[in-house]
Parts: C-alpha cells; sequence; structure tokens
C-alpha cells in the first residue's frame, strides 16, 4: 500500500508542470544543483505570480513593486512547499503569494498606521458600499444600510469609514476646498506660541514674588511692568540709583533660586 499521495491537477491549463521537479528539489541536499534547479521552478511560475500581483495594480502601488512583492511570496511558497502532502502546488503558492501581497499593503502603504482589526472594517465597509451602490442610484449607501448588508454595528461602519481617509494623506501644499485665493493646508498650520513660555515663568514666580517684602516688590512692579527706569524708581522712592540696582538683582536671584529649587522638589 503506498504512503505517498498522488499530487491532484493544476486548477489552471497553463500552469508549468513541476512535480518532477519539486520531488528531484526534496530529494536534493544544499548544493548548487539544489539552487540552480530552485531558481527554474521560481522562473516557470514567475507568470502566477504576475497574475496574482495584477489583481492589485488599482490599489495605488506602482505594478512593478507588486510584482517583485509577489516573486518574493512564490520564493517563500517554493521554499515551504512540501510536495509528499499530495497537494498541487499552485494550491499552497496562491495563498501564500496574496498573503505577501496583502502583508505589504497593511504595511507599507498605510500613510497613518491602524490597528488590523479597523483595517479590516475599511476592508467590508468598503466592499459592502460597493455592492449596494447599484442598489442605491444617486446617492451613497447610508450607515444602516452598509451595517445591515455588512452584518456590521453602525459604530463598526463609522470606524471602517474613517479608515477609508487613513490610506493616503494629502500634500501640505494642496489647496483648500472652496479655496480661490491659493490658500493651502499648510497655511492653516498653527505654530508654538511663544506667549506660553511666559505664562509658564509667571505663574513659577507668582507664589515666590509674593513672599517679597512690599518695597521690593514694588521696585520689581515699576522695573518689569510699567518699564520705568532705574532713575525714574529711585528719585520715587528717595534713594540711590545703585541700591535700586542692587535691590533688583538680588529679588530676582532670590526669586530664580527660590523657583528652581521647588522644580527640583
Amino acid at each position: 500500500m503506498t504512503t505517498r499521495a498522488t499530487a491532484r491537477h493544476h486548477p489552471h491549463d497553463d500552469a508549468p508542470d513541476t512535480a518532477a521537479a519539486f520531488r528531484r528539489l526534496t530529494a536534493l541536499p544544499a548544493c548548487p544543483e539544489r539552487e540552480a534547479l530552485r531558481d527554474e521552478i521560481v522562473e516557470a511560475w514567475l507568470p502566477m505570480a504576475d497574475r496574482l500581483a495584477g489583481r492589485f495594480r488599482s490599489r495605488g502601488e506602482s505594478f512593478d513593486d507588486l510584482r517583485q512583492v509577489a516573486a518574493l511570496g512564490l520564493v517563500k511558497a517554493v521554499d515551504r512547499y512540501d510536495s509528499e502532502l499530495g497537494n498541487a502546488f499552485e494550491s499552497y503558492a496562491v495563498p501564500t503569494i496574496t498573503g505577501e501581497i496583502k502583508r505589504h499593503f497593511r504595511d507599507h502603504m498605510w500613510t497613518l498606521h491602524v490597528p488590523r482589526r479597523v483595517q479590516e472594517l475599511r476592508n467590508r465597509v468598503r466592499y459592502a458600499s460597493q455592492d449596494l451602490s447599484g442598489t442605491t442610484p444617486g446617492r451613497r449607501p447610508t450607515v444602516t444600510e452598509i451595517a445591515e448588508h455588512a452584518h456590521l454595528s453602525e459604530e463598526d461602519v463609522r470606524t471602517g469609514q474613517e479608515a477609508l481617509e487613513s490610506f493616503s494623506a494629502l500634500s501640505l501644499d494642496a489647496e483648500l476646498p472652496g479655496s480661490d485665493d491659493g490658500y493651502s493646508l499648510g497655511d492653516a498650520l498653527g505654530a508654538p506660541d511663544p506667549a506660553l513660555d511666559t505664562v509658564v515663568d509667571r505663574e513659577a514666580v507668582k507664589e515666590r514674588l509674593a513672599e517679597l517684602p512690599e518695597r521690593e516688590r514694588a521696585i520689581l512692579y515699576m522695573r518689569f511692568f510699567d518699564d520705568r527706569t532705574q532713575s525714574s524708581i529711585a528719585e520715587e522712592l528717595g534713594i540711590s540709583q545703585m541700591h535700586v540696582s542692587r535691590l533688583i538683582s538680588r529679588c530676582c536671584g532670590r526669586v530664580r533660586e527660590q523657583v528652581m529649587r521647588d522644580q527640583e522638589e
């Protein structure tokens, strides 16, 4: 009684007959002859890999890149195929190559990375929308209609619809819709507000300034808030300008040290 199953016929008439080559490949040890035979098998099945790549050519990736990804999947299929299981190579290679192409789209083609579950929701929503487009002429299918058709919740449909916009991104130089003056997305971007640093600094010193003696607080207020000169402050308080300068330096140094100590704690 034989223990080796007989390989089934190939699904397509133009599929190369490499059953004998695979049996030889399995029997050969690692050597130049084995590598050459492996290359021959890969070359024989490349047309099939190209056909599979062609199914994805309208999804935003160049056909040459898709062919390379499909060829990589084909090499993996050749290396992992076990002819003794009795299955035709094509039945193993097709899902392997297709999976490699889909993995390429998942890992490299999304501008914004989203979880696999969200990517799957995107595909289900897209396919359901395409199926329903012929039954809702003149309008887009509603969220409720898509949910019923795809057997999803309305929340999942909305998540999938948001993911439809995550596959690619607009350039910052793109003009805003309805803009006639060349106003672009880049023009709408905000920038860091330098005043925020001032707010942080003010809040940091507020408590320490309140602890200063009243005369020193008055001097700092006149100098930094009223923008008074040291001479005018000295004249108003009846002290020398040098004394005003020393008081300002001493107060600022004390507040700075206290604030830095507070931050360390």
